[in-house]
């Protein structure tokens, strides 16, 4: 098997981040050097956000036929990847490892601050920037900040790779319905999207919050921030970083 295909049926299995760390470094180097992989990881990272906004009954048959093909794929690698998962981590050295990724991602979060307090005003969009302790990839970076004319509110915890960013973000303050990117802005100007997704609505008729992950193929110490906009370019709440 060459090296290429090799990451190449690895790739939902890091999208998922249910790589070892080892193996996660070594995806890191090898996406870093490879365009198509960094390419189809982009692509796959915006489908799942898109199906976060689906529920899960309407895909207990599956896609339907002649459906859209990038989503079909990314279901059948997500069912393929996520079984395997269930083979490596029978043990419970596995479970151990993943709750203690889910709380680095939250501890990160919650430093941020509370989305979701009724008793936050609207601030100018000026961020708070924090290395989370103890994190294990120097340069972790955790911002937030609100629009003080929209309303909208991002957490985004931005992680250093060769050459390019992962993105942890959680936005709320947006109106359901809304068609939006996750944008990394560069220090020279240049944007490269990160993720999209639908926003849900949350059953009182206002926009349902979103945790969404991305990538950038942006060096980490040129982002000079990261935003999320619609479809027909209103910015919603800027985070700079």
């Amino acid at each position: 098997m060459s090296e290429s295909h090799r990451h190449g049926d690895l790739l939902g299995a890091y999208v998922l981040g249910v790589l070892d760390a080892q193996e996660t470094r070594e995806f890191d180097e090898h996406t870093a050097a490879c365009e198509a992989c960094r390419a189809e990881v982009t692509e796959l990272r915006e489908a799942e956000a898109l199906l976060d906004a689906v529920p899960p009954e309407a895909f207990v048959d599956g896609p339907p036929e002649g459906g859209d093909l990038l989503l079909q794929r990314t279901l059948r690698r997500a069912r393929e990847e996520r079984a395997t998962v269930r083979r490596r981590w029978s043990a419970a050295v596995g479970a151990a490892v993943a709750a203690s990724a889910a709380l680095v991602f939250l501890g990160g979060y919650l430093a941020a601050g509370d989305p979701s307090d009724p008793e936050a005003g609207p601030v100018i969009p000026t961020a708070t920037v924090t290395a989370p302790p103890g994190s294990a990839v120097p340069g972790v970076k955790v911002a937030s900040a609100t629009d003080p004319d929209t309303g909208a509110r991002m957490t985004v915890r931005l992680t250093p790779a060769a050459g390019w960013v992962r993105l942890n973000t959680a936005v709320t303050g947006i109106p359901a319905g809304e068609r939006c990117h996750l944008v990394v802005l560069s220090r020279d100007g240049d944007r490269e999207t990160a993720g999209g997704w639908v926003v849900a609505d949350d059953g009182k008729g206002a926009g349902k919050g979103a945790d969404l992950d991305g990538s950038a193929a942006v060096a980490p110490d040129q982002v000079a921030s990261v935003l999320v906009q619609n479809d027909k370019g209103k910015t919603y709440v800027t985070v700079p970083v």
